[in-house]
């Protein structure tokens, strides 16, 4: 892999980190509401997908790992939380109000999770621009 490509994928996975550190502040901001006419809001969750070389995926060959890119946002398919609060103004007949699945504990470590690769990603796009960097300095000798 080049530095460039090397670079290119630095900054691919900076981008899909932003977006998840995105949906899971938007999770937590949902995480008590008892929803709209759809019902609680459901947690979303950003998956990620290798970038491969599209050159090389051209040619036939296997590809090289050029990056990561989020594929998709998807709704998290687990069943809401049901919490017994007869006094609250969306509560059902017997009471229960229909919260999100969403756990704060749950997104705290995926916020925390996403930045630390966000701040890795930055180290590694800057370690190789020292590199390239280097390299002109030694080509200029």
């Amino acid at each position: 892999m080049s530095l460039f490509r090397a670079m290119e994928a630095s900054a691919s996975a900076l981008t899909a980190e932003r977006v998840r550190m995105e949906v899971v502040a938007g999770n937590l901001a949902n995480a008590n509401t008892t929803g709209g006419p759809s019902g609680p809001y459901r947690r979303r969750v950003a998956v990620f997908a290798p970038l491969l070389d599209r050159f090389a995926l051209a040619g036939g060959g296997a590809g090289e790992g050029g990056g990561v890119v989020v594929a998709a946002i998807v709704e998290d398919s687990s069943a809401p939380r049901r919490v017994y609060d007869p006094g609250h103004p969306d509560s059902d007949a017997q009471g229960f109000v229909t919260y999100p699945n969403v756990n704060p504990a749950v997104e705290m470590a995926d916020l925390i999770a996403s930045s630390r690769a966000y701040e890795l990603n930055v180290v590694a796009l800057n370690t190789t621009k020292q590199l390239i960097l280097r390299a002109l300095e030694i080509g200029r000798r």
